[in-house]
């Protein structure tokens, strides 16, 4: 399986406004905002180059979370759905989808369709979930949830390969049986595997053609990515490639006339570049960014300068 990136330079993705509204990273904005704004945002990441957006994956909070993590969560596979028939170039991602919630081949189905529709522009990103109420509520088991996950990965990854597959585990079992629309990526569109705890590091390491880390401060992302490189050979993949993406701080290009706050970077296109290209010496090659912002409007135009004059010092492109 090929990196979807390439080589060379630094890519950027992001995550999109508005379909997730947790209270860690939702502007104020965004909770009386439209579908309309939302599409205008894809729709500028699009035309700005963007390698993905981002589309996250919750099905119901419970009232004890919804203080922090709202209970604002779009259908993933539906958004991704609309985005692919918005947008003409961009990557479309889950960021991340809970596998365990599912059955794989259920899974296999949706993204299978969703790279058909979008032309190939499909990329799956799974995650174990965090949230032991929602397991409850669909039935699943939470302590559980990590090996569900390790064979939803086996069993996708055969579902995505072939059209008729059999495949026995202890969880699921699925006895020769085909299943289409076939991808349009050969052989299957990517996998990218998100957490930034120690079995999530393995997780992508053994099954992962990316890896997508959970918000890992810069203090302990080298060693992230070492531990990376040393499972990988660990599990006979040294020589595949693997997109390592990293999340940076929020970013304003530009001088801000608002308070942003004391993690946000802030400046020149030169600086706003600097600060994230540290990221590629420390072996990323995407990074998802996120932009401080009063409207869909203030946001857009965030997108267009990073796109116009942030971008071409990265290196990276589509």
């Amino acid at each position: 399986m090929a990196a979807i990136l390439g080589s060379g330079g630094l890519h950027y993705g992001m995550q999109l406004p508005i379909q997730a509204q947790s209270a860690l990273f939702a502007e104020e904005w965004e909770k009386s905002a439209s579908a309309e704004a939302l599409a205008a945002v894809a729709r500028a990441c699009d035309r700005g180059g963007f390698a993905y957006i981002a589309v996250c994956d919750h099905t119901a909070i419970p009232r004890d979370h919804a203080s922090t993590m709202g209970t604002e969560w779009w259908d993933t596979m539906t958004t991704l759905g609309w985005l692919a028939g918005i947008t003409g170039h961009v990557r479309l991602l889950s960021h991340v989808a809970v596998l365990a919630h599912r059955h794989p081949m259920t899974a296999a189905k949706a993204f299978a369709t969703l790279d058909v529709v979008s032309g190939g522009r499909a990329v799956v990103g799974a995650g174990a979930g965090h949230v032991e109420a929602e397991f409850a509520m669909l039935g699943r088991d939470f302590g559980g949830r990590g090996a569900a996950l390790d064979e939803s990965l086996e069993l996708l990854d055969l579902a995505l390969r072939e059209e008729f597959v059999t495949y026995a585990g202890e969880r699921f079992r699925v006895d020769d049986m085909g299943q289409r629309p076939r991808p349009v990526q050969v052989p299957r569109p990517p996998i990218w595997v998100g957490g930034s705890a120690a079995p999530a590091l393995r997780r992508a390491a053994r099954y992962g053609d990316g890896w997508l880390p959970q918000g890992s401060p810069r203090a302990t992302f080298p060693g992230q990515v070492a531990q990376l490189r040393r499972l990988r050979e660990e599990f006979g993949r040294a020589d595949e490639p693997l997109d390592i993406g990293a999340i940076p701080e929020p970013l304003y290009v530009g001088t801000p006339g608002w308070d942003v706050g004391d993690r946000t970077v802030t400046g020149s296109p030169e600086r706003i570049a600097e600060s994230l290209r540290w990221y590629r010496e420390q072996g990323a090659h995407q990074v998802q960014v996120r932009f401080r912002s009063r409207d869909p409007k203030e946001l857009i135009g965030q997108i267009e300068v990073f796109a116009g004059e942030v971008a071409p010092l990265l290196g990276g492109g589509r």
